[in-house]
């Protein structure tokens, strides 16, 4: 699978693109190179069928999350933001700006492929690359309150709006119904989601993509109904 699939480096460092072309093409992905946020931006709008971004926050210009917040509105293509920061609040700052996952620099070569094989695993899934067999269409468009999904498209409407939500954010959304009226914890989200054991960090990763799902779905996403927290449980979207 790894030879068809194609990977942005997005860095203001010629020598860590480099780097990163060398490990990803020894791997069998094809790889694309842009040396700021603009480029960036522009590679992703003339190469809709790449399956990857990796993308330094620190750049001048166009910063990472400036360059990641444009490609938002043309594609969901998975980013992966690479940043010498580990805050928590740096954290989220990728995660509300549309990144699907974090790797602080510096990192190991296994780190790296890590988290481009579960990126790029759960983003095959997401688009819908596998194929749809005829049995599996019927009821495809489930309602929850004003929420629309149509699980063939991995889409969401509401108000006959589409949401713009991200890959990630889909997939634990999915999560969540395929075991509604059953609160998940954080560490089932995240083991099933992304496919990696827990770690106590990892629930602040969860904790924020709830809160961007709640902003783009809930009415009042500090008095959520959809995706309600159950106390010392976890999260949970109702049966009825």
């Amino acid at each position: 699978m790894g030879e068809s699939q194609k990977i942005l480096i997005v860095d203001d460092d010629a020598d860590i693109r480099e780097v990163l072309n060398i490990q990803l093409k020894s791997a069998g992905y094809q790889v694309f190179q842009a040396a700021n946020g603009k480029e960036a931006v522009d590679i992703v709008s003339e190469n809709r069928d790449i399956d990857l971004v990796i993308l330094d926050v620190m750049m001048p210009e166009m910063s990472g999350v400036e360059a990641c917040t444009e490609i938002r509105r043309i594609s969901s293509v998975p980013v992966l933001f690479l940043t010498a920061k580990s805050k928590e609040s740096d954290k989220e700052e990728a995660y509300d700006n549309g990144g699907d996952d974090y790797l602080v620099k510096p990192f190991s070569r296994a780190e790296l492929m890590m988290k481009v094989k579960s990126l790029l695993r759960r983003y095959v899934v997401y688009r819908g690359k596998q194929d749809i067999r005829p049995e599996d269409t019927d009821g495809s468009v489930i309602q929850i309150r004003d929420i629309l999904v149509n699980r063939e498209t991995h889409r969401l409407m509401r108000d006959n709006q589409p949401v713009n939500i991200t890959g990630t954010e889909y997939q634990i959304f999915m999560y969540l119904l395929e075991n509604r009226g059953k609160a998940q914890s954080a560490q089932q989200i995240y083991e099933h989601v992304w496919g990696e054991k827990f770690m106590p960090s990892s629930a602040g990763t969860i904790m924020v993509h709830i809160l961007n799902l709640r902003r783009k779905l809930e009415t009042d996403p500090n008095n959520p109904v959809i995706i309600r927290t159950v106390w010392g449980r976890g999260y949970q979207i109702d049966e009825a």
